[in-house]
Parts: C-alpha cells; structure tokens; sequence
C-alpha cells in the first residue's frame, strides 16, 4: 500500500471536487481526505495499491464537470493508517 499528496489548482473549490473525489476513491478502495486550502487549491492525500492511485491520479488531473484544472502536483507520502475517505 502507498500514499501520495496531490495539490490541486485551478477552479478546483465551489464546483464539488472534493466529494466528487470521495466518490471516486472510495470504490477504488482509496482511504484519505480532500480538504480546500486557503489558497483557493485542494489537497487530496489517498492511500491505496499502486494501480488504483494511478486511476485516481488521472481522474484529478481533470475533475468533476466544472472543475478546471491547471496543475496536479502530486508527492509520495508517508504511509498512514486511515480509515475511509473524508472531505473537510
């Protein structure tokens, strides 16, 4: 199992990313938390086997229907026992 942190900017907040991606990560058997940050970015940090954040990967690099993505910056992360998927 791995981790990664994606930071996700662009009209990303107001347009229902982050349970768009709970929705997405939650039936790939993805734990974690998308949080909008002050900015006006979201992070999204999801544990799961290597071929399932691949797929969630992809997915944040263009959102729900109104995001607009500019950038997925994406980092491995320190492994983290979480349990579920939640948004803050």
């Amino acid at each position: 199992m791995l981790c990664n942190r994606y930071l996700i900017s662009g009209r990303v907040q107001g347009v229902w990313f982050r349970e768009s991606t709970r929705r997405v990560a939650e039936p790939l058997g993805i734990t974690g938390y998308a949080n909008n940050l002050e900015d006006g970015d979201v992070e999204v940090f999801a544990c799961g086997d290597s071929a399932a954040l691949d797929e969630l990967g992809l997915w944040l690099k263009q959102g729900p229907r109104m995001a607009q993505v500019e950038e997925v910056i994406a980092h491995a992360a320190e492994w983290q026992d979480v349990t579920g998927f939640t948004t803050g």
